[in-house]
């Protein structure tokens, strides 16, 4: 029987769809697997400051703080709302700056004290405020050391303005803040005393 121009255009169509979709499947059988999800970023530790007795170095504080917080990735600092608990005690003195060496954990308790004798020697009260919340994040005075340190202190000389942790002490502030590990971490309670 002679095949019409009509069925053989009909096959042709047939044959030439389930070419397309074998290939189809085929392609889809030997593509690359879908990527993995991204991991579940690691728990961020939350610590609350309470800096109400600390007036006159409140715009100081701000910007420590958020010099802190634009850095690290594993911890960050919020303003206590008022007549909720804080782990961080920020207070004004008449000394010289002194805080807590942490880290301080979730619960825990820190002070800080930020002291009018060193801005009466010249130093810089955005730089002392960073760098007495770096202990209360776990990191001790790297004395005698350069201005780049922030944790040098007041060895770096009063000309010295630089509050911004260097790469060291991030990686080291979120280490000790690494997956939340902060909260089984216990502080020292020690003391450090910034004069020179």
């Amino acid at each position: 029987m002679p095949t019409s121009p009509q069925t053989l255009s009909f096959w042709t169509k047939t044959a030439t769809a389930a070419a397309v979709l074998t290939l189809a499947a085929a392609t889809a059988a030997t593509a690359a697997p879908a990527p993995a999800p991204p991991a579940a970023p690691s728990a961020v530790v939350t610590l609350r400051y309470d800096d109400s007795r600390a007036v006159g170095w409140e715009s100081a504080i701000a910007a420590g703080v958020a010099n802190w917080n634009a850095t690290v990735r594993n911890v960050r600092l919020v303003e206590a709302a008022p007549g909720t608990r804080a782990e961080i005690q920020i207070v004004a003195t008449t000394g010289w700056p002194q805080a807590t060496l942490g880290p301080v954990r979730p619960g825990g308790s820190a002070r800080v004290e930020l002291g009018s004798q060193a801005v009466t020697q010249g130093h810089d009260k955005t730089r002392i405020a960073a760098h007495e919340l770096g202990h209360s994040l776990g990191l001790p005075d790297t004395k005698p050391g350069p201005c780049t340190q922030l944790m040098s202190g007041s060895s770096a000389g009063i000309t010295c303005k630089n509050a911004v942790p260097n790469t060291t002490e991030r990686s080291r502030v979120d280490s000790l803040y690494a997956n939340g590990a902060a909260a089984l971490t216990p502080t020292t309670g020690r003391v450090l005393v910034d004069a020179p």
